[in-house]
C-alpha cells in the first residue's frame, strides 16, 4: 500500500518554486483523502530587520499583510481544487528551525513539501539554503519540488 500522508506542511515565501510546491501539495492532499490537513506556512525572517537602523514595526506589518494576501489566494485555490482541511500560519524568527522542527512538531506533520530554491553558490556558502537545512534536519519526510504538475507526468 502506498504511503498515506495526513498532515502536510508547505512553506511558502512568494517564490515560483514555493508556488510549485504548493500546487503539488494540493494534488497530494487530494490523493490522500479528504481528512488530510494541508498547512501553509510563511516565516518572516526577523533577522533581516535587525541591521536596519530605522527599523519600526510598520515594516514587519507590511511584510505580514503582503504574506496574508498571498496566503489567502492559496487557500482559495486549494479549496476550489477540492482540499477541505487547509489553513495557514505566519511565524516570526529563523525560517530554518521553524520549518524543519517547530511547526512540524506542533502540527504533527508527516510530510513537508518545499520548493527547491534558487540561491546562488555564494549565498549558499554564506547563509545556507533553507531547503537544504530542512532536508537534513526535519523531523518528518521531506519532498523537494523541482517541477510543475505538467512536467511531473
Amino acid at each position: 500500500m502506498a504511503q498515506q500522508y495526513k498532515h502536510i506542511l508547505v512553506p511558502v515565501d512568494g517564490s515560483e518554486e514555493a508556488e510549485l510546491a504548493f500546487k503539488k501539495a494540493v494534488a497530494v492532499a487530494n490523493r490522500n483523502g479528504e481528512d488530510t490537513e494541508l498547512r501553509l506556512l510563511h516565516v518572516v525572517d526577523t533577522r533581516a530587520f535587525q541591521n536596519i537602523s530605522s527599523f519600526d514595526s510598520s515594516m514587519v506589518e507590511q511584510v505580514t499583510e503582503t504574506a496574508k494576501k498571498t496566503l489567502d489566494k492559496y487557500i482559495e485555490y486549494a479549496k476550489n481544487n477540492g482540499v477541505k482541511n487547509v489553513s495557514y500560519s505566519i511565524e516570526y524568527g529563523a525560517p530554518k528551525t521553524i520549518i524543519a522542527r517547530d511547526v512540524p512538531k506542533e502540527m504533527n506533520a508527516d510530510l513537508i513539501m518545499i520548493g527547491a530554491t534558487g540561491l546562488n553558490a555564494v549565498e549558499r556558502i554564506l547563509i545556507g539554503s533553507v531547503t537544504e537545512f530542512v532536508t537534513r534536519t526535519a523531523i518528518c519526510d521531506v519532498l523537494v519540488v523541482r517541477t510543475d504538475l505538467k512536467q511531473a507526468n
